[in-house]
């Protein structure tokens, strides 16, 4: 049994039939849509490598099952930016180092998207509290702390 699922990711339209009723949202974006950028870590959403915006909110694309999220509008981290358009977090990241191997990064960003939308982030421990559902083994965290703190920054002169 299969059931067609309509979604909107990146800002694109998708009607995508046959879709197992057990697939995960992490792995149909990967799969089916191709967006490789949504990374599986731990599968048991501890890691947030998987994380996601569904709706405006920050998920665990690997605790979701993809017919749950039927008419969400999702954006992936290939809805951000790209390589030669980087919005700001983005720049932000490169700009400070944010990132060694880049496994954590999309969940990263899409979690310090997150933030940057909905909290005011106005000291490093509020950072650090948002992101304490991900996981890095490489950065020591600092980096991307002053990344998503510049970029809160900058959004706020943009907003001045």
């Amino acid at each position: 049994m299969t059931t067609n699922l309509s979604v909107t990711v990146n800002s694109a339209k998708y009607d995508i039939p046959d879709v197992e009723p057990r697939m995960l949202l992490s792995d149909f974006l990967r799969d089916r849509l191709g967006l490789t950028g949504t990374h599986v870590g731990c599968e048991h959403g501890v890691c947030g490598a998987c994380t996601v915006l569904v709706n405006g909110d920050s998920v665990r694309s690997c605790l979701m099952l993809a017919v749950q999220a039927n008419g969400a509008d999702i954006v992936t981290v290939e809805g951000l930016g790209s390589p030669e358009d980087l919005n700001e977090l983005q720049a932000q990241f490169r700009e400070h180092h944010g990132l060694q191997c880049g496994f954590c990064t999309p969940g990263m960003l899409m979690t310090g998207e997150d933030l940057l939308r909905k909290y005011p982030l106005a000291s490093d421990d509020d950072i650090r509290e948002g992101l304490s559902g991900n996981l890095c083994r490489c950065t020591g965290y600092q980096n991307i702390v002053v990344a998503i703190r510049s970029a809160a920054a900058k959004r706020t002169e943009k907003a001045s």
